[in-house]
């Protein structure tokens, strides 16, 4: 340990590539247990958290398979994980971001078999031994995402002060409801997403994509300083 928050920070990616090294339950509740603490208004800790290992994954991968064969764009949601039409200056963001995915790893635009082969992989959870899945109730409000959102970064720091990786896995949100049935959800709950839970593969260049962020005068205005 002792990597600092503005270190953990620095290192964590979206990893896409994972060692075929196992991760135990007991480390795994070590990092909830410290990403209780994580911000909460009015303390609702609006989260619940599946852990995912084991005949689990191949099982969840099975289920992808099912669903996806038989409606290739997922089930109907109303939390789509983007705006049906994205405008600028997100969209030219999130085109860059996968083109700078896929150039790294030498695919072609042109190439949709292969990009689709490469996104099939979000429900092979990369390689990784472990996954997390995340659930809120459905009545909450965009607060409490918010907050959820916080617990899930708390996590994926934790991770990386563990000399582990993560990828936040929104992809599952396409299934939702199969997802629902499957982890035996009450009514009134929803799985936000997953996340893939490993050691990072060193040698994947997948795991060399360094998306670009914003300078800071881009996104802040400064008022009485």
């Amino acid at each position: 340990m002792g990597l600092s928050v503005s270190g953990a920070l620095a290192q964590r990616i979206s990893t896409r590539a994972f060692l075929d090294k196992p991760v135990s339950e007991n480390l795994i509740r070590e990092v909830l247990d410290a990403a209780r603490r994580a911000p909460s208004g009015g303390n609702l800790q609006p989260w619940k958290v599946i852990a995912a290992g084991g005949d689990e994954l191949p099982a969840l991968t099975a289920l992808a398979q099912r669903v996806l064969s038989e409606n290739p764009t997922g089930e109907d949601t109303d939390r789509p994980v983007y705006p049906s039409r994205l405008w600028e200056p997100y969209r030219t963001r999130r085109f860059e971001a996968g083109e700078e995915l896929y150039g790294k790893l030498e695919i072609p635009r042109e190439d949709k078999g292969a990009r689709l082969t490469q996104f099939w992989k979000n429900y092979e959870f990369f390689g990784a031994p472990a996954a997390l899945f995340f659930v809120i109730e459905e009545e909450m409000g965009h607060g409490q995402w918010a907050h959820l959102g916080m617990f899930m970064q708390s996590i994926a720091l934790l991770l990386e002060e563990r000399r582990l990786a993560s990828c936040m896995q929104e992809a599952w949100g396409i299934l939702r409801p199969s997802l629902k049935s499957h982890f035996g959800l009450a009514d009134g709950e929803m799985v936000y997403c997953g996340m893939a839970v490993g050691y990072a593969d060193p040698d994947a260049v997948i795991n060399r994509v360094r998306t670009a962020r914003e300078p800071v005068d881009a996104f802040t205005e400064f008022r009485g300083f």
